[in-house]
């Protein structure tokens, strides 16, 4: 569909206007899955929290996101992205409201779950949206600046957490992380209604409503028994659930394939699993996204183990936001030298930050601090080699799709992610509880950190084994490694 912002100086400040109110929905996702890190500490004292429903206040967000978030971008497609983003905006509003003034754990979890839902409305609009307001000559730049919003704020969250708690403005403590989205939101709102023009896809793909039910379904019965197992004491009725997942799975595709048969557009089409080396890509994106699990399980270290504040928890992940920033960067040079191994270069220096840390944990006497310098090294690494495997591994994942579904897979590729979040918190969040508790001493704090450090570097390996294997040349004449970029959506 064509815009009305398309010729002329000021047709293109105002695309540009546009695209920025986009953006702010494209921001504030990954900035409220990170931020939520550095308050956990918080919040469990403010709350009396358990530690499931702390992997709870992540998982609830991430599973959520992750399961609805192909959907947003086939509701934009279909009902027009402009009344979706703002339904997603309002949403996601009363949700941080919600989590805000939150008297309970349940209804905390309750906002957050509400606000992966929202989110998962709004964020894909931006991206679908660059096609529709920008000429061909200029999304090239769109796209860096909508990727370079999504970095920027998982890189600022921890720190801007850490600083908002320490401010402490109007005795607000750790509810200020998500009520500062309000005034966000309402600027937003006040400015960007008459600025956003409504585009929609001229050919709207119909909506899987029964995959997507099927779809949440396993998810849930892999995430709710992962989550609460291990403080359930695992009952049957877990066990069960847990055990039903694959059964979930196994019918969601079998009516996905069916769907397609009956000439459906399926929510994920069977055809992008015959592609040679998409099921290793995708599997290998599952084992790589766990890392999350380091943000919460960090943080809490920091603070419970260490005894830091908030601020200066906040301000121990400058090193990875450093990292991250720089990684990228050198991408370019990096492909020269190592060509399709980048990902798995990228999560090798990630698993020797892990390592290194671990270490310095280990050999750091009860209760104090690790030795500085090896701090600083370890999360450099971890953020720098996730500059360099984050974006590589994705192309390589849509450099495996048939021609004419890397925008299918694309959506795909960015819900394994948030799936891949949501498990890592709930495994190995799980297992730095179990040798946490009950004491919740220094030394079994660390104890449980440096088993979490452990199981992310272990999980690293896998992914970083599978990218190579997904990477491989699909015939005799080897496939250009990264040939094949994220793009919008086509109308």
């Amino acid at each position: 569909m064509t815009s009305k912002l398309d010729r002329g100086p000021a047709a293109e400040s105002r695309r540009w206007f546009a695209f920025a109110v986009l953006l702010v929905g494209a921001f504030l996702p990954p900035l409220d899955f990170f931020i939520v890190n550095v308050a956990l500490p918080s919040i469990r004292s403010g709350l009396a929290i358990t530690p499931a429903q702390v992997e709870w206040v992540i998982s609830g967000y991430a599973a959520t996101y992750a399961v609805f978030l192909i959907t947003g971008g086939r509701l934009g497609d279909l009902f027009g992205r402009r009344r979706v983003f703002f339904a997603g905006m309002a949403g996601f509003g009363v949700a941080s409201l919600m989590c805000g003034l939150a008297n309970s754990p349940t209804v905390l979890i309750g906002g957050r779950v509400l606000q992966g839902l929202s989110a998962a409305a709004m964020a894909p609009q931006g991206l679908a949206s660059i096609h529709s307001l920008f000429p061909e000559h200029e999304r090239s730049r769109a796209l860096a600046v909508y990727g370079a919003t999504i970095g920027f704020a998982a890189v600022v969250a921890q720190a801007l957490g850490g600083w908002l708690i320490s401010m402490n403005v109007w005795n607000l403590q750790w509810r200020a992380v998500f009520l500062i989205n309000l005034p966000i939101i309402t600027a937003v709102f006040m400015g960007g209604i008459r600025l956003l023009p409504d585009t929609r896809s001229q050919v709207p793909v119909p909506l899987d409503r029964i995959g997507v039910l099927l779809c949440a379904l396993t998810v849930g019965l892999l995430v709710v028994p992962l989550v609460e197992g291990r403080e359930a004491g695992w009952p049957w009725w877990l066990c069960l659930l847990l055990l039903g997942s694959p059964l979930a799975a196994a019918v969601f595709w079998r009516y996905e394939i069916a769907l397609e048969r009956r000439g459906g557009t399926p929510l994920v089409s069977p055809q992008l699993s015959r592609a040679r080396g998409l099921v290793a890509g995708l599997t290998g994106v599952l084992f790589f996204y766990v890392v999350s699990a380091f943000f919460l399980t960090f943080s809490i270290y920091l603070q419970d183990a260490l005894g830091a504040t908030p601020l200066a928890s906040g301000m121990m992940f400058i090193p990875f936001g450093v990292g991250f920033l720089i990684g990228p960067l050198t991408t370019p040079f990096a492909i020269r030298l190592f060509g399709r191994f980048v990902p798995a270069m990228g999560m090798m220096l990630e698993v020797l930050g892990c390592l290194i840390l671990s270490a310095a944990v280990a050999a750091a006497p009860t209760g104090q601090s690790p030795q500085l310098a090896l701090v600083i090294l370890a999360v450099g690494l971890l953020g720098f080699g996730q500059g360099w495997a984050l974006p590589t591994l994705i192309r390589t994942v849509i450099d495996r799709a048939p021609p004419g579904g890397s925008g299918m897979i694309s959506g795909v590729v960015n819900s394994a992610l948030q799936i891949s979040a949501a498990l890592g918190v709930a495994v190995l969040g799980g297992v730095f509880y179990a040798l946490a508790a009950p004491a919740q001493s220094p030394s079994s704090l660390a104890t449980g950190f440096i088993a979490t450090l452990l199981g992310i570097a272990a999980c690293l390996v896998v992914s970083a084994l599978l990218s190579v294997y997904a990477s491989m040349p699909r015939s005799t004449k080897a496939a250009a490694p990264f040939g094949v970029s994220i793009r919008p959506n086509r109308d």
